[in-house]
C-alpha cells in the first residue's frame, strides 16, 4: 500500500526573486559550464545547494555540502525561501514541445512513505551506479532535506485524482517559469483536506513506479536506515518519507527519449555474428534514423565506421531464455542481453541521446559503431518493475525534467 502525505514545503518566494534565475534542472545533467552560468545567472539559484562547485581548500568541515546547507538555513532566514503555512500537495504541469508537438504533462509533489524498493508498492526499473549515490548521501546528511523530487508513476483508470488536477490548473499558479528548452513549469498548492484525501484514498491499492531519481530514492532509503539504527521511535519521522511527483502512467502527455549505445571496439565479423540473430537491411542515403525506426517494432539501428549506409536490424526472437518472458520484446534489453553481453561480451559502452551526434562520433573514429533504439514504452517500464529485473543503466529518459527548486522537503 503506498502512503502519501501532505508536507509545508519550503517554496520561492516570488515578491523576492524571479523564478527562471533561481531554479535548476536535475544535478545529473548539469554541465560544468552550465553550473557556472547558473551560479552567474542568481546568488539565490537552486544549484549552490543542489549542485555546488568544489573549492579549493575544501576539507570535512568546509565544502560543497556544508556551504549548501549554509545557503538553505540563510536562504530561509532572509526569506528568499519560504514554508507553506498549512501541509499541501502541490500540481505541477510542464507544458512542452517534443518532435514537433505540444504535449503537457500534470502530476503532483507530495511524500512518499520509505521502502525498500521491491518488497512492497514502489518499484524501480533501471540500474544505477554508487558514485552519485554517495555524492546525495553527502547532500542530505548535511541539509537534512530533498532538494529535488523523485520523478515517479502510478497507474489509475479512477477520475478522483485527475478531476483534482483539473480544477486547480484552471486557477492562476503561484509559479510559472520557462527552462532553458522553453519549456514551461506551473505549480499550484492543494491544502483542501477533502481534496488530500480523495487523492490518497486513490493511491492506496496502486503501485508506484520510480521513473527518474532511483539514485535520489536510494540515498533517501540509506539515509533512513542510517537515522532508524539511531532513533528508534516508531512513529512517522521526517526522513521516514520522500519527496516525490507523481504522475498517472496513463496520461499521454508523458514521453520518453531513447540513450543510443556507441561501442570503442568491435569484431570484423560482426555483421555475420548479428546476422544470425537479426534480418540486416541496409539504408542508403536517408540518415534519419528515428524517423526510420519509428513505428517499427524489435528494431535497431546499427551504423560502423568507415561505411556509407546505416542498417535496420530486425530481431528474429529466442535466443534469450534466461530472460523473464515478459521482458523478451523489451528493446533496450533485447540489446543488452543478446548483443552487448552474449554476441560482443562488453560493458565498455558509451552513450549518446542526438542521433546525428552519435553519428558524428563514429564518423570521427572516436567510437567504432553505435546501435540505435527507439524509445521504451512507459508499459515496458511497468512491466520490467512489475518482474523485479531492472534495466540496465540509461534504459529510459523521461522528457521534459522537472525542475530542481520548485518545492524542498525539509526534515
Amino acid at each position: 500500500m503506498a502512503k502519501i502525505i501532505p508536507f509545508r514545503g519550503i517554496l520561492y518566494n516570488i515578491s523576492k526573486v524571479s523564478m527562471e534565475d533561481v531554479m535548476a534542472p536535475p544535478y545529473d545533467i548539469i554541465t560544468p559550464e552550465y553550473q557556472e552560468a547558473l551560479y552567474m545567472q542568481s546568488p539565490h539559484n537552486i544549484v549552490k545547494i543542489d549542485f555546488g562547485k568544489e573549492e579549493t581548500g575544501d576539507n570535512e568541515t568546509e565544502n560543497k555540502y556544508t556551504r549548501a546547507r549554509g545557503y538553505l538555513d540563510a536562504w530561509i532566514k532572509e526569506g528568499i525561501f519560504i514554508r507553506s503555512e498549512k501541509p499541501s500537495l502541490y500540481v505541477y504541469e510542464m507544458s512542452y514541445m517534443i518532435h514537433d508537438v505540444k504535449k503537457h504533462l500534470l502530476g503532483f509533489l507530495c511524500l512518499v512513505k520509505l521502502e525498500e524498493l521491491g518488497t512492497g508498492s514502489i518499484y524501480p526499473h533501471e540500474c544505477t551506479h554508487s558514485k552519485p549515490k554517495q555524492d546525495r548521501l553527502n547532500l542530505m546528511r548535511s541539509c537534512q532535506a530533498n532538494t529535488s523530487p523523485i520523478f515517479s508513476l502510478y497507474k489509475s483508470q479512477e477520475e478522483g485524482i485527475s478531476n483534482i488536477l483539473s480544477k486547480i490548473f484552471g486557477t492562476k499558479p503561484y509559479i510559472e517559469s520557462a527552462d532553458i528548452s522553453g519549456d514551461t513549469h506551473r505549480l499550484w498548492q492543494i491544502d483542501d483536506t477533502n481534496d488530500i484525501e480523495i487523492i490518497k484514498k486513490e493511491l492506496e491499492d496502486k503501485a508506484i513506479f520510480i521513473a527518474d531519481g532511483h539514485h535520489r530514492y536510494e540515498t533517501a532509503f540509506e539515509f533512513y536506515r542510517e537515522i532508524s539504527a539511531k532513533d528508534a521511535s516508531t512513529t512517522d519521522r521526517p526522513f521516514d518519507h520522500v519527496l516525490m511527483f507523481l504522475a498517472n502512467m496513463l496520461d499521454e502527455g508523458i514521453t520518453i527519449l531513447p540513450t543510443h549505445r556507441l561501442l570503442k571496439e568491435i569484431p570484423k565479423d560482426l555483421d555475420r555474428m548479428l546476422s544470425e540473430y537479426f534480418d540486416i537491411t541496409p539504408v542508403h542515403n536517408d540518415f534519419d534514423i528515428r524517423k526510420g525506426l519509428a513505428g517499427k517494432s524489435h528494431v535497431f539501428g546499427f551504423f560502423q565506421n568507415g561505411s556509407d549506409m546505416w542498417y535496420i536490424l530486425t530481431y528474429k526472437g529466442g535466443n534469450l531464455s534466461e530472460i523473464h518472458p515478459d521482458l523478451r520484446d523489451i528493446n533496450v534489453i533485447v540489446l543488452h542481453e543478446l548483443v552487448l553481453n552474449k554476441i560482443l561480451h562488453t560493458s565498455e559502452i558509451g552513450y549518446e541521446m542526438d542521433v546525428n551526434r552519435a553519428l558524428d562520433k563514429v564518423k570521427s573514429g572516436e567510437f567504432s559503431a553505435a546501435f540505435f533504439l527507439n524509445p521504451t514504452k512507459v508499459e515496458d517500464v511497468e512491466k520490467s518493475a512489475l518482474s523485479s529485473v531492472r534495466m540496465p543503466p540509461k534504459s529510459t529518459y523521461f522528457y521534459p525534467k522537472l525542475l530542481t527548486g520548485v518545492v524542498i522537503n525539509k526534515f
